[in-house]
């Protein structure tokens, strides 16, 4: 019996997971790239011997038996990593007005570390913490507590309808802790009065659990998924771009294929049964030219809120002169940490997430004593360096480098004040603007996660895992959530068209029996 055909468009973690769980399971797996490396945001870079970190900075629920680790197993990727546990007492730190305040990892530990900041909050953070969890195990796709259901809980519904400070501002009383509790929103670019409470919910859910560096980069993640997919006789093309799906009058048949930039009359034609996207769902759109996907749904998505862009500065340190910092650090100029996305040229950075890479560690579960290279994040909006669209990587002229460098600087002076001395440590420093993002993983308007989730739009900012041709379907950060967790659920749901959520589910129990 001939194994059916599954060509995989793009491989981000939504698209290699994919290739990983269908190729365990027979199928005939093709992934396609366009870059010269495999990982969409999974990638890492080098320059002069230093190693960077592009997109998944840290992990959480990976301590054994926890969510992650368990789908790390059935992944097969758990073997092939090592990683290194963020301080247990202080996993992110968020500074506002140049008070610190520290997460610590659990539910007890964290309501009574806040408290001492807060101690007449203590019964509200009590409240705060019990909705978290409440929402966060109630999906049980996120949870894994029981057999998977693509049905949304009520009470996740429930939480999905209403804003982020809506719901911490209706139990805190306190505004300084209302905005410590919002303040690592940088992880999914939360808006006020927009961004579901439920989003939030599962982000602090998923890293107070625990939380993690992937040591050496997390391309290792992407790597270990190639070399399953490999293993199970399927195969991973890179530099290899997808130019079209080409339907029939009911359904896909194919994807053709341009590599190496080659081509030929069009490019290959790569025949296939099922077509699985991993790219953004406008990028999809854009490679099909079918009556079976209708006006109205393109104009739809084509008009979907992205979340906003990110203007990165990557810090190779000086041997054994900055001490690892083991914690991720959210400054903030102002009392909120809302609202950082709204600047203009006097104004910015609002805000910034500063974190260290764990090259190496001495020893498993543990940490460096030195930092070798590290990033400064900040909001950037896509119209800042949207003059230089359509220009190519390094050759988009001294103006786009003056740009970077001037914003550079303007990053470091404000790391500098809760950091001094810092930028005396730095050998070199490497940038990336949104258009940098939109360039290497197609992301729309280079937004950091996608499309913007918006609790006034409701299902109109939704994408769906089915499209109207009932052999393509869609995968990633934009089918469920952003995230390790977010897009492996994604993966889940996207297959379970193919295999079904039970058979997905009694797999990952198996793997990790014992």
């Amino acid at each position: 019996m001939c194994k059916q055909r599954v060509i995989i468009i793009g491989s981000g973690m939504g698209g290699l997971s994919c290739g990983v769980v269908l190729a365990k399971n027979g199928y005939q797996v093709t992934v396609l790239e366009q870059a010269a490396q495999p990982g969409g945001c999974l990638q890492c870079f080098s320059r002069r011997g230093a190693r960077f970190e592009t997109g998944m900075h840290f992990v959480g629920s990976a301590r054994k038996g926890q969510t992650l680790d368990r789908l790390l197993q059935y992944l097969e990727i758990k073997q092939d990593i090592l990683l290194s546990p963020l301080d247990t007492d202080g996993y992110d730190v968020v500074s506002l007005e140049g008070q610190r305040f520290r997460f610590a990892n659990g539910r007890e530990a964290f309501i009574k570390q806040m408290a001492t900041y807060f101690p007449h909050q203590r019964h509200q953070l009590e409240q705060y913490f019990d909705i978290v969890q409440r929402v966060a195990q109630a999906s049980a796709l996120h949870s894994q507590t029981s057999p998977l259901r693509h049905q949304t809980s009520p009470l996740t519904t429930e939480y999905q309808l209403h804003s982020v400070n809506e719901v911490i501002d209706s139990i805190i009383t306190d505004p300084l802790l209302a905005n410590v509790l919002a303040g690592s929103l940088p992880l999914y670019a939360a808006q006020k009065d927009k961004t579901p409470f439920s989003t939030h919910a599962f982000i602090m859910d998923f890293y107070n659990q625990s939380a993690f560096r992937v040591v050496g980069g997390s391309d290792q993640i992407a790597l270990s998924m190639v070399h399953t997919i490999e293993r199970y006789d399927g195969k991973v093309l890179v530099g290899c771009q997808a130019t079209k799906i080409v339907c029939d009058d009911r359904h896909a048949t194919g994807v053709m294929v341009e590599c190496g930039g080659m081509s030929l009359e069009g490019g290959e034609f790569l025949p296939c049964d099922y077509v699985i996207s991993d790219a953004h769902p406008m990028r999809t759109l854009e490679l099909i030219d079918s009556k079976l996907i209708r006006p109205a749904f393109r104009t739809r998505i084509n008009s979907i809120p992205q979340t906003v862009g990110g203007f990165s500065v990557y810090l190779d340190f000086q041997d054994a002169a900055v001490p690892y910092q083991n914690y991720n650090f959210y400054g903030y100029s102002s009392p909120t940490p809302w609202g950082c996305e709204e600047y203009d040229d006097t104004s910015w950075p609002k805000g910034y997430l500063y974190m260290h890479f764990a090259d190496y560690v001495p020893s498993p579960h543990t940490h460096p004593a030195y930092a070798k290279t590290g990033v400064i994040i900040s909001y950037m909006q896509m119209q800042d360096v949207e003059r230089w669209l359509g220009t190519q990587v390094g050759r988009r002229g001294e103006d786009y480098e003056e740009f970077k460098r001037q914003h550079a600087e303007r990053l470091l002076a404000a790391v500098e004040q809760q950091f001094p001395g810092l930028r005396r440590h730095i050998r070199h420093y490497y940038t990336s603007t949104p258009l940098t993002y939109h360039d290497y993983t197609g992301a729309e308007a280079g937004g950091m996660y996608g499309v913007a989730r918006d609790i006034n739009t409701g299902v109109a900012c939704r994408v769906p895992h089915r499209t109207k041709i009932p052999n393509v379907l869609q995968t990633g950060q934009n089918i469920n959530s952003h995230g390790i967790l977010g897009v492996i659920v994604g993966t889940i749901v996207t297959c379970s068209e193919l295999l079904t959520a039970e058979r997905i589910y009694l797999q990952i129990l198996e793997a990790n029996k014992g």
